[in-house]
């Protein structure tokens, strides 16, 4: 099913959405603050032939949203050339089962490209797959020396015991904040090739 530009209308911008934040509004401004971007990536948005519709399924709980949405937020205020629409993930299901991860699961955040057509160019799911490989690494590391977990490798977080979770959920966040730079930047080279995709 086709997104209409009415029903593309129908989101929040973003400014909206940060507004309406409940949980972790703080840490996503303050990741929007933290946010640097190379002067050619700004460019390449910059030089785009038209503007593009940017539609995104969010919830303010999760983290990857937390982490990744900040950066296209950035993005679109400095570039001028993106208009972007946010959508709650569980308000708007006929939106969030066009782009499951896998085909089966609700993965935030989404980010679709649409020209000025509402043609669609691209769209990019949770996390870039090299930040995926290098957390899932370091967790496989990390209950590897912490035998007494008793963390199978390549376990879901959801399947881990709860002082599991709280445990790598520390180590998380310290690895996070010493990644972000070099994640916000794999998320940026990933937008850009979608929208990369636009032809004059």
């Amino acid at each position: 099913m086709a997104v209409t530009q009415e029903r593309f209308n129908e989101g929040l911008t973003y400014q909206q959405y940060v507004d309406q934040m409940t949980q972790n509004k703080e840490r996503f401004v303050e990741n929007e603050g933290k946010v640097q971007l190379k002067p050619d990536d700004v460019a390449a948005f910059k030089n785009l032939p038209e503007k593009l519709n940017a539609l995104v399924i969010a919830e303010d709980w999760c983290g990857d949203v937390i982490a990744g949405l900040p950066v296209l937020g950035k993005l679109a205020n400095e570039s001028g050339k993106l208009n972007v629409r946010v959508f709650l993930r569980d308000q708007n299901e006929d939106l969030m089962n066009q782009y499951l991860k896998e085909g089966k699961f609700k993965s935030i955040p989404v980010v679709v490209f649409f020209d000025q057509q509402m043609h669609e160019l691209g769209h990019f799911i949770e996390r870039p797959a090299a930040q995926t490989a290098e957390s899932t690494a370091a967790r496989n590391a990390f209950f590897a020396a912490h035998p007494e977990y008793n963390a199978p490798q390549n376990a879901d977080f959801g399947d881990l015991s709860p002082e599991a979770r709280q445990a790598w959920g520390a180590e998380s966040t310290k690895l996070r904040a010493e990644r972000t730079a070099a994640w916000n930047q794999l998320l940026v080279d990933e937008l850009k090739k979608i929208a990369g995709g636009v032809t004059a």
